[in-house]
């Protein structure tokens, strides 16, 4: 079952795998390709650390009361991860730090009753604060797989990719996704449309990729 205690739990866990992913990484291997198609390893890092002061934005608006989204624009935001991209590596690594740090602490302050306050995703989505490290639990160790410094969905938590299965499906809907077998981290992966092995129909034949998801 995904509970706020838990998904805090992973926040911490995944946001230490991004860093070991990346610590020791000089300039060219930062700059490298990911596994995600058309991003690098330090556009994903960008990503991560503006998804952390984006998700800051709504633990901000639980605490005060203040409508803060957590984009300008779908364009601010893509243009904050290009400049991202194009720090000098211990620039963005230290932003990376940096924000992570500061998301953690803001979530860490917040009272019972500004956990339930209502806040609106990047997707329009009204959900209480309490969503918001489930939102990050994601990001952090979704896109630790992506960095493609070896880490894989067999090395996350089994509570996350489980609870990770439940949410994927519902949002794709389950009715649209084909039924599938295999081992429960490559079907997580096959369903979040990221490179995936074994994953088979009932017929036993291939199962066919889905598009990316997150």
């Amino acid at each position: 079952m995904r509970t706020r205690e838990a998904a805090l739990g992973w926040v911490a866990e995944g946001t230490t795998l991004c860093r070991n992913a990346v610590a020791g990484l000089d300039e060219r291997a930062l700059g490298a390709p990911s596994r995600l198609p058309g991003w690098t390893r330090k556009h994903v890092v960008a990503h991560l650390a503006g998804n952390a002061e984006a998700i800051g934005n709504l633990v901000h608006w639980a605490r005060t009361g203040e409508r803060t989204p957590m984009y300008g624009s779908p364009e601010e935001r893509g243009a904050a991860i290009e400049a991202g991209a194009a720090l000098p590596a211990d620039r963005l690594v230290a932003w990376f730090d940096e924000s992570a740090l500061a998301l953690g602490d803001a979530m860490a302050e917040l009272t019972a009753d500004q956990w339930r306050t209502e806040v609106t995703t990047a997707q329009g989505r009204t959900v209480p604060a309490g969503e918001t490290p489930w939102m990050r639990a994601r990001e952090v160790l979704v896109h630790a797989v992506d960095l493609g410094t070896g880490v894989g969905f067999a090395d996350l938590p089994e509570p996350f990719l489980a609870a990770l299965r439940d949410d994927v499906l519902g949002k794709r809907g389950r009715e649209n996704v084909p039924a599938v077998h295999g081992d429960p981290a490559e079907v997580t992966a096959y369903l979040a449309g990221r490179p995936y092995v074994g994953v088979t129909t009932p017929e036993g034949t291939a199962a066919e990729p889905l598009p990316p998801w997150l």
